[in-house]
């Protein structure tokens, strides 16, 4: 299997389940994540409309372990 990331623009991202988090409230002010292939789409779902960006399986694991530690709470 390859992991040469694909053009985002090249793939069709119709058939995709878009998930998005528990947190958001159900509102459309979060990011959500789906599986195109091998790979994760990442997307704003304010703008579904738009080309989702596309991440590698270890890429997306790397994000939410950092998340987890808090390499990312000065943001918030």
């Amino acid at each position: 299997m390859s992991t040469t990331k694909p053009v985002p623009a090249e793939l069709d991202f119709v058939d995709v389940v878009w998930e998005k988090s528990p947190f958001s409230g159900g509102h459309d002010n979060c990011v959500e994540f789906g599986v195109v292939g091998a790979f994760i789409a990442v997307r704003d779902s304010k703008r579904p409309e738009q080309t989702p960006l596309v991440y590698t399986r270890d890429e997306i694991r790397a994000m939410v372990q950092g998340a987890k530690a808090g390499a990312f709470d000065h943001l918030a």
